[in-house]
């Protein structure tokens, strides 16, 4: 009887212990199939991809509880550190700030046991610098499952970029110039999720159509065809993804401009687009930020520029004007519940427009 009890007792204290172990986990490198990337991505190194544009992620599925991230930041001019928005399963995701150069941060933890998705994006966009992917530490990954069929690629400034939009971690005029972007809440973000696309935000900060504010030395009819905006560099290959729609939200930083000088651009970037894509629906856009007497001013630019294409032979081309100006955020920018209001009143006009 001693013999039993004292074998049963070991047996139950070796079975707690292994139990009691943690999951053992793997490192992932950048490169396995089992990653689903979106954005502009410069893949030179394909063990370390780098991030510039804002909304740029990785997707994969993972099995275990938790799951540890190695990230690099470019930490540029020394100072700049990137803000992540790492979301699981579907869920509102996780703002992480890097905090040098080399990162290894739990992304998930507590979880169920079983599958999880995992989304890491990029937060803040081409003038925070880089971030370099560079794997995952978990239990085992696997490829995500395609979702969406839809493409959408969005051309803007630091409105479609998220900035300015989270104010309530960080106040306004308090922190960095870019504490309060999110990419993930950008209206662009937010309407492709509500129309299930896959989405590329091509966009800057003080970025202009024929003028960019700030000294900022390039235009979007400059810089369009690059990785990083920022800096106008690495050329961007159009045949690696091929959206259905293109959207463009240029304007704001322009301001009033002459009419004839401000279509014709408009007119010459269109042309350009075209080329680059063939058979994709675009829709010229007002600023959401814009007050009354912008607002009315680029609705006739682009009701001219519409037109003129239209009877050039173009017949994927629309405009639409926002209802209302939409400044609560940061720096007179939209906050997050108006990047909402803004995506649900886009939303709801691509869907007549694409059919969607």
């Amino acid at each position: 009887m001693h013999k039993t009890f004292l074998a049963l007792t070991i047996f139950t204290f070796m079975a707690i212990s292994i139990i009691a172990q943690p999951s053992k986990t793997k490192f992932f490198a950048a490169d396995h199939p089992a990653f689903t990337y979106q954005g502009r991505i410069d893949f030179s190194n394909p063990k370390a991809p780098r991030f510039w544009a804002a909304g740029t992620s990785v997707k994969v599925t993972f099995t275990g509880t938790f799951c540890d991230l190695e990230i690099q930041d470019e930490v540029l001019y020394g100072t700049y550190h990137n803000y992540l928005e790492i979301s699981i399963d579907g869920k509102e995701p996780l703002r992480i700030q890097t905090k040098g150069k080399e990162n290894k941060i739990r992304v998930a933890e507590n979880l169920k046991p079983g599958k999880h998705t995992l989304i890491i994006s990029k937060g803040t966009e081409a003038l925070m610098g880089y971030i370099t992917f560079v794997g995952l530490h978990c239990q085992s990954i696997t490829k995500s499952p395609v979702l969406h069929k839809r493409k959408i690629e969005f051309f803007g400034d630091s409105i479609t970029s998220g900035m300015g939009s989270i104010t309530t971690d960080i106040p306004c005029d308090s922190g960095q110039w870019y504490d309060q972007h999110s990419a993930w809440y950008s209206y662009a973000a937010i309407t492709a999720r509500t129309l299930q696309a896959d989405y590329h935000l091509t966009s800057e900060s003080g970025i202009g159509l024929i003028h960019s504010c700030c000294d900022k030395p390039f235009t979007m009819p400059q810089v369009f065809n690059k990785v990083n905006l920022a800096k106008d560099s690495i050329d961007w290959n159009f045949s690696s993804y091929q959206p259905d729609l293109v959207s463009i939200c240029l304007g704001q930083n322009d301001g009033i401009q002459d009419s004839l000088k401000f279509t014709t651009a408009y007119v010459k970037f269109i042309n350009t687009l075209r080329k680059a894509y063939p058979s994709t629906q675009i829709v010229c856009l007002t600023s959401p930020m814009a007050d009354a007497n912008l607002r009315n001013k680029l609705t006739n630019y682009l009701r001219g520029v519409v037109e003129y294409c239209k009877a050039q032979g173009e017949t994927k081309i629309d405009y639409h004007t926002f209802q209302k100006s939409y400044n609560a955020g940061c720096g007179a920018h939209p906050d997050k519940a108006e990047h909402i209001q803004i995506a649900t009143e886009l939303a709801d006009y691509l869907k007549k427009t694409m059919k969607w």
